[in-house]
């Protein structure tokens, strides 16, 4: 694992074994950039970070056949997280279940993919022959 530091954007880009050293990386990656201001944002704005970060890599081995990037990147539209996988499949939506999730639903699972949309500001989806990799961008608070 490296950190790239070039004008307004700083990359950690490796491949991690588990979705608990992909969001080591995202948190290596904040501290890095931005040391002690990141205790000072809100609580839930880290945990989003982490959440989805958790969501995609855990989605990448378990439904995508395996992990096959993973690159974070402070820029200075926000924390742009980029996974990617060994499927060509678009992720899947259990039926009934949108991007609102409800608390009281009976079922267990399929709610990962919404989570990441109703929490990221952007998400889009570039697929090649080997698989996908799906771009997710995390709004950061703004600082002076």
């Amino acid at each position: 694992m490296s950190i790239e530091a070039g004008g307004e954007a700083e990359r950690l880009s490796a491949v991690p074994q588990n979705a608990a050293a992909a969001r080591g990386i995202v948190s290596d990656l904040l501290a890095a950039r931005f040391g002690g201001v990141v205790a000072e944002w809100p609580a839930h704005v880290v945990d989003d970070m982490l959440l989805v970060t958790s969501e995609l890599v855990t989605n990448a081995f378990r439904h995508g056949g395996r992990l096959t990037a993973f690159e974070t990147e402070v820029t200075g539209e926000g924390l742009r997280i980029v996974v990617g996988d060994a499927s060509t499949e678009s992720p899947a939506e259990s039926p009934g279940v949108g991007p609102e999730v409800r608390a009281g639903a009976a079922r267990i699972g399929g709610y990962g993919w919404p989570l990441v949309r109703l929490l990221a500001s952007r998400v889009s989806i570039s697929y090649h022959p080997g698989g996908k990799h799906i771009t997710v961008l995390m709004a950061l608070p703004i600082h002076p």
